[in-house]
């Protein structure tokens, strides 16, 4: 296994509570805003399925569908996921599935979110290279879109309590 290869790592101070941050990430429907999903009603629980239509341009004809590996509040969040299954025409359910974790430290001034993806290297092979690259670029947006989110969110609380 080529560690290079095989794992996705992305770090961001964000200037928000760890239970803030939590509850964006563990919230299922605060995650669907962020992330682009449709997830209105949704939970996510350790051991089940979490499915919910794609809002992102361009992918809203797919839907998203994890299963949720551990659930440890303010501390670690995971699933598990066909990476960048775009092809409505394949089906991914026999391939094997990379495994996400989003995990919380505080850090001055705010909380370090870090998020890793690993299990490419059981990918096969000709979707392997395409879905490492895609799911790294994805990553460094949806870092954006998190805090993006929490800015705007703390907006919005300090707009009501004026």
């Amino acid at each position: 296994m080529n560690p290079a290869s095989d794992r996705i790592e992305r770090k961001i101070v964000l200037k928000a509570r760890r239970s803030q941050v939590w509850r964006v990430l563990a919230n299922a429907e605060e995650f669907g805003k962020w992330f682009g999903v449709a997830l209105a009603g949704k939970r996510f629980v350790a051991g089940e399925w979490t499915q919910g239509q794609i809002t992102y341009p361009g992918y809203e004809h797919l839907r998203w569908n994890v299963l949720v590996e551990r659930v440890e509040p303010e501390r670690l969040f995971s699933f598990r996921w066909h990476p960048y299954a775009v092809n409505p025409q394949i089906d991914y359910s026999q391939e094997p599935t990379t495994l996400v974790k989003f995990e919380l430290d505080d850090h001055d001034g705010g909380t370090l979110l870090k998020v890793s993806e690993s299990g490419f290297d059981h990918i096969p092979d000709v979707r392997r290279e395409k879905a490492f690259r895609m799911d790294s670029r994805g990553w460094e947006e949806q870092m954006n879109n998190i805090e993006q989110y929490l800015t705007e969110t703390a907006k919005a609380h300090e707009r009501q309590n004026d």
